[in-house]
């Protein structure tokens, strides 16, 4: 009568040996095979003395011709090894490249790498950590231009800093958006978006100081809660607005050729500039419900990087900002002051 099989230990102890190191060679070692063996080899359910087996490579044989002991699958078989059927094993390590090939690049397809919902979140959590401090940072600076007469004064009379600091605004704006060094490295990232936020804050003051108070505090309030609402929108919808983002750049095209036509026609034809102040408050709108989708990765057609946090954070904020500045002068026009 044959000697059963010894049942396969299940989960595997922790002594294996690494899966990519050949198994030794065995003293009584015999030709094995792949798959499952021919009908009747094993009758009664177990290996008879010196037959084959169906798991691959030489195996020894036990005292007496019978199977080897239950310590030899403790200390041989991989860690990654795990039964399948009868016939085998299957291994589960999909190895180096395979990671390598999924990792998401930003504007790219949603891969499994960023799939990961643990990865997602610590990633939203630390844009928005990120962005509420821009966030802070820049209403400090409209708070402190708007009610210390003094200050408001020295801005009007100094308009070299309000350009100096708005150049300053575009050459680390250009940086981050154009450098992957410069964003994704620590400190300089963090650097870089602290001297943004630092000069993109004065020339907010500095622009806002030319309002009244009631008037920029609505376009702040309006702002808050057009940018809740749009956040909130953009984690329950199921549209997806990052299949999208071709029309959006034409409506920034759009958008940035009827500026600067109105630069020469905001006097002759006053209502155009209402009119350009309204289509650019939505087109930021769909903007800062594209980015935030681009954030969040999961169904969407593309995704960010989780190593695009700087990225992610900057272009949230640029979405608001924009979206003040605009609601900003569609209540300036409705009022009266410019």
């Amino acid at each position: 009568m044959a000697t059963p099989f010894p049942p396969y230990p299940h989960p595997p102890p922790p002594a294996f040996q690494h899966p990519q190191q050949p198994f030794p060679p065995f003293p009584q070692g015999q030709p094995m095979m792949m798959g499952m063996p021919p009908a009747g080899m094993y009758g009664g359910g177990g290996f008879p003395s010196g037959q084959p087996i169906p798991m691959g490579g030489p195996m020894p044989m036990g005292p007496g011709g019978g199977p080897p002991p239950q310590a030899f699958y403790a200390q041989q078989l991989p860690p990654t090894a795990f039964p399948m059927g009868m016939g085998g094993f299957h291994n589960v390590n999909m190895g180096d490249d395979y990671e390598e090939g999924n990792k998401a690049a930003p504007g790219e397809q949603f891969s499994d790498t960023f799939s990961d919902k643990t990865i997602r979140r610590a990633f939203i959590r630390k844009v928005y950590s990120i962005l509420s401090v821009q966030l802070l940072v820049t209403a400090a600076f409209i708070a402190l231009f708007l009610f210390h007469d003094g200050l408001r004064a020295y801005s009007r009379r100094n308009r070299g800093l309000f350009y100096a600091a708005m150049a300053l605004t575009l050459v680390t704006m250009l940086a981050m958006a154009c450098c992957e060094s410069v964003r994704r490295k620590a400190p300089q990232n963090f650097i870089c978006l602290a001297v943004f936020t630092l000069a993109e804050g004065f020339v907010l003051g500095t622009a806002a100081s030319t309002y009244s108070q009631s008037t920029v505090l609505l376009a702040v309030g309006i702002t808050a809660v057009i940018t809740l609402s749009l956040t909130l929108f953009s984690f329950q919808t199921k549209w997806d607005f990052t299949a999208h983002g071709g029309i959006l750049f034409v409506a920034g095209i759009v958008l940035f050729i009827f500026g600067i036509l109105m630069i020469f026609l905001r006097n002759t034809f006053p209502i155009l500039h209402l009119v350009y102040a309204c289509v650019g408050a939505l087109v930021f709108c769909a903007y800062l419900v594209y980015d935030t989708q681009l954030m969040m990765g999961g169904n969407h057609k593309c995704a960010m990087s989780p190593e695009e946090y700087i990225f992610a954070a900057l272009n949230l904020y640029m979405d608001i900002i924009n979206i003040f500045i605009y609601l900003l002068t569609i209540l300036s026009a409705a009022r009266g002051e410019n």
